[in-house]
């Protein structure tokens, strides 16, 4: 195995690099509303979230690698770089807008995976969990972060809003919706009728999903209620993410 393709790419080193910026600009801020906070949070927020994207996939990747899937290997996926990806628009870039203006933090369905090489239906149920469980990981990471700053510092608000972001996008994930990872963790145990329906529906069903979240209001208070819970759970602050979300919208005032 060549190392160089085990090592992550100068593009995700780039958008890590980028994240970090951001981070430095909202710590040396001190207006929250000033321009340095504001766009110090805009770029520690984006770019954070186009790495958790990237670390997503390359969750799914690697457990697909360790399960017998050596594809993934010579595909790149194993270098994170997200221009590896079956469709880098649809997996990075319309997430990223879509985050930007507000909306729900999209999942990126990027690394093509031979299911027919991996072990067991046991590994290709750990292969779809290892990306929403690296989100959450994420989350939890930037959480146990924040226990060095101030709690009303621009930072505390910044990471905890993009805790949260992580923590989103593990229980949008997890939902058991043909085309989300919740359906892949089930479907190698489903019938072939079921696994066919299931074939058909992806290109659309999260379409609907998120369609009926925007949509119908109670549907949407519950989703983001659970994903509160989960965030709590954690050790998160719903009230820091809230400051941190303001902030970051506050560009679009």
């Amino acid at each position: 195995m060549q190392r160089s393709l085990v090592r992550p790419s100068p593009v995700f080193l780039g958008l890590l690099a980028i994240t970090i910026v951001g981070g430095v600009l909202v710590a040396v801020g001190e207006d929250l509303t000033g321009v340095t906070v504001t766009a110090g949070t805009v770029l520690l927020v984006l770019g954070g979230w186009c790495v958790s994207l990237c670390l997503h996939e390359f969750g799914h990747a690697f457990v697909a690698f360790r399960g017998g899937d050596r594809e993934v290997l010579f595909k790149g996926y194993l270098t994170l770089d997200p221009r590896k990806y079956t469709d880098p628009v649809l997996s990075l870039v319309i997430p990223l807008v879509f985050l930007a203006i507000g909306g729900i933090p999209l999942p990126g369905g990027a690394v093509w995976i031979n299911h027919y090489a991996l072990r067991s239906k046991a590994v290709e149920t750990m292969v779809s969990l290892a990306g929403p469980l690296a989100n959450l990981a994420l989350g939890g990471l930037l959480i146990f972060s924040i226990e060095a700053f101030d709690p009303s510092t621009g930072l505390t608000y910044a990471l905890s809003f993009l805790a949260s972001l992580q923590v989103l996008a593990f229980v949008l994930n997890i939902l058991p919706i043909p085309g989300l990872d919740g359906w892949g963790a089930i479907e190698p145990y489903l019938s072939p009728a079921a696994q066919r329906f299931g074939a058909k529906a992806r290109p659309w069903a999260p379409l609907v999903l998120f369609a009926v979240l925007i949509g119908i209001p109670d549907v949407g208070r519950a989703f983001f209620a659970v994903a509160d819970l989960v965030f709590e759970a954690i050790g998160g602050d719903v009230g820091w993410a809230e400051n941190g979300s303001a902030i970051f919208f506050f560009w679009l005032r």
